[in-house]
């Protein structure tokens, strides 16, 4: 085989590894990512909880980094501490190490049958839990697949003589070996990716056992600095999280790495053959780590602190204005005018998400100084809309077009109805997580479920909101429409279901009984007006009824 199709056919079958990857990682989000938040918010009760969980969610996403980076948004939000978001994360590398495990056995005979059934259930079927779901069974089909193509790539290198050269140079320098796996899984941004590609190399016999172990290592410690890398721009709290997981995986991988040097570990007990030695040595350092790092994270939470110690900054109470992004110089060019408007709409939406995600973390906790904080977003929000509002009137006094009127009035409109979320949250949402603190009252476990499935599911329309404002896509601005009437049931179940737990005689229902169901309505109506946006979309590619009534007969 000529080196440049070797490389060609190497390097897309490792892309089509990291795409497959990346797409079961997607299709679960899309499909399951509100209770997949909701297990990990609920998740409270100490780290061995934490880790659980932490583990459980990665086995489905197929990632630790992704259950880092979603830990590292719930501390920021202060629903998790710092040592059990660690938990969460050491747990989380657990089960990227048994994904590992599941997909090394030979599943090739299963592709087949994957690709039909997957295919199938995206193609065929108009529901979004299909469709996703049928994603996630393309996507191990792609994995197995791919795995089978860097098999196929890499036999040539078999009989190749500078093989046995570059192995020997390796096992003679394990830290370098070690450190090309760490470089090559933050490249890839995936351990999981990275040790499977090792295991096919063991299972072709081309990367020997002594090589293959510090390797291991290698993918643990960049595995860990990818999610250090990908929260850089977060809060010092959630920064944290992932910087103790990296301390605790790169102090125990060097501490292996060294005891394989010095000591002749049985590996051969791990396994029948150098593959399953390794995917097991994988499976088995990340289960020592746990167990022996889950009675430390609260010191590991100090260590981090020092690390990354909280800036002292002089503020007045409330949060700077960020500078506005309406260009002024424009205002003769509709055009130019009207996209730096929906850009400053756009950020004002940001504005708007910052005030809702924590909510429920102020109505479970009650801090009022953070609510107060929160509260003050709502100046910024009401700012900006008077200014987007005005500075479109200004440009529509102007030569306009058809169309550039048109879509002044949408951008001015769907500004109205961000401004009122605003309101909703400051006015109604926070004052409910006031009374709630100022009384010490409890929802049912069942109420708060339903009220953190609800705002979950709003908030994750919240960010589909914004993509359709930006994108004009047509197919989300229709599953964004289909939300509302999603939500519409989930409003009246939840309603259903509370008032039978009145009726049960629940003592925690009938305490919190008005803030729930006024939390619920006041979901419901931010998500009605949410989906304002997409409505003149829809109007303008025919997709959109003018009415619901039915016609008379």
């Amino acid at each position: 085989m000529l080196p440049v199709a070797f490389l060609i056919h190497l390097a897309g079958a490792v892309m089509l590894l990291l795409w497959a990857v990346r797409m079961v990682r997607t299709g679960v989000e899309r499909a399951h990512g509100t209770r997949l938040k909701a297990a990990l918010r609920g998740a409270k009760g100490g780290t061995v909880q934490m880790a659980v969980v932490g583990m459980v969610l990665a086995v489905v996403l197929q990632s630790s980094t992704a259950v880092g980076i979603l830990a590292a948004g719930f501390v920021t939000s202060g629903i998790l501490t710092v040592s059990t978001g660690i938990a969460a994360l050491l747990g989380a590398d657990l089960g990227s190490a048994l994904v590992v495990k599941i997909l090394s056995f030979d599943l090739s005979g299963l592709i087949p049958l994957l690709l039909l059934v997957g295919a199938t259930m995206f193609l065929k079927f108009e529901a979004r839990s299909v469709r996703q779901s049928g994603r996630i069974v393309l996507g191990i089909a792609f994995i197995l697949l791919s795995l089978q193509m860097v098999g196929q790539a890499t036999e040539p290198l078999r009989d190749s003589a500078l093989l046995p050269g570059l192995m020997g140079y390796l096992r003679g320098d394990p830290l370098t070996a070690f450190l090309v796996a760490g470089a090559i899984a933050w490249v890839v941004h995936s351990s999981v990716a990275t040790v499977l590609l090792l295991v096919t190399f063991a299972t072709g016999g081309m990367l020997p056992l002594e090589v293959a172990l510090p390797m291991v290592l290698g993918a643990n410690l960049g595995g860990g600095i990818v999610a250090v890398w990908l929260t850089r721009g977060m809060e010092l709290q959630a920064r944290r999280i992932p910087v103790g997981n990296l301390i605790f995986r790169g102090v125990a991988a060097l501490l292996v790495l060294t005891l394989l040097q010095v000591v002749d570990l049985p590996i051969h007990y791990l396994g029948g053959s150098e593959a399953v030695q390794l995917v097991n040595f994988h499976l088995a350092f990340n289960l020592v780590l746990v167990v022996v790092a889950l009675p430390f994270v609260r010191p590991m939470e100090r260590l981090a602190t020092l690390i990354l110690p909280d800036l002292v900054v002089e503020t007045a109470g409330t949060l700077e204005p960020v500078a506005s992004l309406l260009d002024r110089a424009s205002v003769g060019n509709p055009t130019v005018a009207l996209a730096s408007a929906k850009r400053e709409l756009l950020h004002m939406g940001e504005t708007v998400a910052a005030m809702y995600r924590p909510v429920m973390e102020l109505m479970d906790g009650g801090n009022f100084d953070k609510i107060g904080r929160v509260r003050a977003l709502d100046i910024q929000v009401n700012r900006k809309h008077r200014d987007i509002k005005l500075f479109i009137a200004e440009v529509q006094r102007g030569k306009v077009s058809e169309r550039e009127a048109k879509l002044g009035k949408e951008l001015t409109d769907f500004s109205i109805n961000l401004e009122y979320i605003g309101d909703i949250i400051a006015k109604s949402l926070l004052a409910l997580a006031e009374v709630r603190a100022q009384r010490a009252l409890r929802f049912s476990p069942e109420g708060w479920a339903e009220m953190c499935t609800l705002h979950g599911r709003v908030e994750a329309n919240m960010q589909l909101a914004l993509n359709v404002l930006v994108s004009g896509d047509v197919e989300s601005a229709r599953q964004l429409v289909k939300e509302k009437e999603t939500m519409r049931k989930l409003e009246r179940d939840s309603h259903d279901r509370h008032l039978e737990r009145l009726r049960n005689a629940h003592a925690d229902s009938i305490e919190t009984s008005d803030i729930h169901l006024e939390t619920v309505r006041a979901f419901k109506e931010i998500n009605s007006l949410l989906v304002t946006v997409a409505y003149p979309i829809l109007t303008e590619s025919g997709h959109l009824l003018e009415s619901r009534l039915a016609q008379p007969s």
